[in-house]
């Protein structure tokens, strides 16, 4: 007999236990998994698309995700033998896997099917504090959309973008400045630190000229960084007498091999700041994250794109209302320019392209021509 839905099992008419996922569970995991399926449908519905700006999904987009997300904890339940809420990376990976599979299921669906994943890895991050990050190995997309959904940097974007992870938040030195210039420039630093005007003194005027966010822009737009990768650096990544990145396989994105990343000269002397700045940081004390955030985390995806590539791009002028623009603009941006200047095995190299029948073409490809390419673009 069918379940009888009641308003108790529905937000907004988005249906929380299914009858398909009830076969699955007892009475105690129905419960379980009722409260979360509620949890996870208000927060799609109130903050999902941009929680920083409590912008929620539309209801069908919500419910379409909140639909597809049942069929896969039932796919991930059927091949564990067992209920599962605590869903991991490796149960996504499987999933997607999966569909490759199924000749019959059209692109965009398994696309649409990827997205409702994300939203749930988004949901916990964002509601649950969860450090979970998902760069899928197979990427879906939607062919029937008329966009590119990523699009990337122009070449004038990516001065812009330089200009202003220089000259942002900075400030006047502190000897330079008359006694009222200092007063008023206490006060602002007051309110940007959260701390005392009384208190603020001459290290605080060098804290705001701090070099983290110029380095992050900079080594991202000469490495291509996907987000996880920004999450993932260490400061042991530097070779400055080199002048690249080097990456260690068990530190990368896909694991795949070690990866030595040209740098341009502007962003080694930069990187070498910020490094000795953080040496005089406490809360890198013992921490080989080469960025931490305000709270001394790592950055994830959406703490970067937040934190600091949208306050860049806007102090850059970036049209950040009517351009799709995302971290992965800087990538895509630095891959593109870097195959136009060299060829696609220099940029497969400095990118790290994560296709193996792809790569297999860039054998050829050497430091050198990845070093004179990224110097070129910009």
């Amino acid at each position: 007999m069918s379940m009888t839905v009641d308003d108790e099992n529905k937000v907004q008419g988005i249906v929380l236990l299914t009858d398909e996922a009830s076969e699955f569970l007892n009475p105690r995991e129905e419960i379980a998994y009722k409260e979360h399926r509620r949890e996870l449908a208000e927060w799609m519905l109130n903050l999902g698309k941009d929680p920083a700006k409590a912008e929620g999904y539309s209801h069908s987009t919500a419910k379409n995700r909140m639909n597809k997300l049942d069929l896969f904890y039932r796919w991930v339940w059927n091949n564990e033998q067992r209920f599962i809420q605590d869903i991991k990376v490796g149960h996504a990976e499987a999933w997607m896997r999966d569909l490759a599979k199924r000749d019959g299921l059209k692109e965009s669906t398994k696309c649409h099917y990827q997205k409702s994943v994300q939203t749930l890895f988004k949901w916990m991050r964002e509601a649950r504090n969860r450090d979970v990050e998902w760069d899928p190995s197979i990427e879906y997309s939607d062919p029937s959309t008329g966009y590119q959904p990523r699009e990337y940097l122009t070449k004038e974007d990516r001065r812009k973008m330089r200009e202003a992870a220089m000259s942002y938040g900075s400030i006047p030195h502190y000897n330079s400045l008359t006694p009222e210039e200092r007063t008023r420039w206490k006060k602002h630093l007051a309110q940007r630190l959260q701390k005392p005007k009384e208190e603020i003194g001459k290290t605080d005027f060098l804290k705001a000229n701090s070099f983290k966010y110029t380095s992050m822009i900079f080594v991202a737009l000469d490495a291509g960084f996907r987000p996880i990768e920004v999450k993932r650096a260490n400061i042991q990544w530097f070779d400055p007498s080199n002048g690249v990145l080097r990456i260690p396989q068990e530190e990368s994105s896909k694991s795949r091999e070690n990866w030595i990343v040209a740098l341009k000269p502007e962003t080694v002397s930069i990187l070498k700041k910020w490094r000795q700045e953080r040496e005089t940081i406490s809360k890198y004390d013992g921490r080989d994250a080469m960025w931490l955030t305000q709270k001394g985390n790592r950055y994830n995806k959406d703490s970067f794109r937040r934190s600091v590539f949208h306050k860049i791009a806007e102090e850059a002028g970036l049209d950040l209302e009517n351009r799709d623009l995302t971290p992965y603009s800087i990538r895509h941006s630095t891959a593109t320019y870097i195959a136009q200047e060299a060829d696609l095995a220099t940029a497969a190299k400095q990118c790290r392209h994560k296709s193996k029948q792809t790569t297999q073409k860039y054998a050829h490809s050497s430091v050198d021509r990845q070093t004179d390419a990224v110097n070129k673009i910009d």
